[in-house]
């Protein structure tokens, strides 16, 4: 935990940047019944029956210096998405940075070697050291800054019925323009001295 929170307290740094990446599912949920039009006074009106079309999922990273996010709408989230989004991240907007500060959980697919199945081995091993991984605990996910941002995308854009995996997409990327633009970011106010204040009792005690 301390070790995230170190990293919020850094100075920016354009050549060693701060990224946090989180990702979460979306269910795709059509209507049975055609919903009713809103009129003056009177809002949309949908029924309560609806049809199940599978699910897809949301990756995203921030950059809460710049007031910056990325985001991709992909089937899955597999091993290989994992990769080839950080490809994508990396090559289109931080091609020139030493190193990228990584935030992220510690899910099984969140490791460098996600890299050799998008890329050969050699290069795989080169784009590892691009990034400097610093995971959340256990049951800490809440110290990510990007999961702050996947609940402000499912409040303001995913909180209705979307059919198919291109319409999210395109309502998504929306709503990041929106708040690129914007330059939308998060004041964080929880330090290290305020975890051993708050969380004294996770640290072990020590006995002369």
């Amino acid at each position: 935990m301390e070790d995230v929170l170190a990293q919020y307290a850094m100075p920016y740094d354009p050549f060693r940047p701060l990224i946090c990446f989180d990702e979460r599912p979306c269910q795709l949920l059509g209507d049975v019944l055609m919903p009713l039009p809103m009129k003056p006074g009177r809002p949309r009106r949908d029924d309560y029956e609806y049809e199940r079309r599978g699910t897809c999922c949301v990756l995203l990273a921030f950059d809460p210096h710049r007031g910056f996010r990325y985001l991709e709408v992909r089937p899955r989230r597999t091993a290989l998405d994992y990769a080839q989004f950080m490809q994508t991240l990396v090559q289109r907007y931080y091609p020139t940075v030493h190193s990228i500060r990584l935030v992220q959980d510690n899910l099984n697919t969140h490791t460098p070697g996600a890299f050799y199945q998008a890329l050969p081995p050699e290069q795989a091993f080169d784009f590892a050291q691009k990034f400097e991984l610093h995971y959340t605990p256990k049951k800490g996910s809440w110290l990510n800054m990007a999961e702050i941002e996947l609940a402000a995308l499912s409040k303001q854009c995913l909180d209705r019925r979307i059919a198919d995996q291109e319409t999210l997409a395109n309502e998504a990327r929306v709503w990041q323009q929106q708040r690129n633009y914007a330059r939308k970011t998060i004041q964080w106010r929880f330090t290290q001295m305020d975890a051993r204040c708050t969380l004294q009792s996770k640290y072990p005690s020590l006995t002369n």
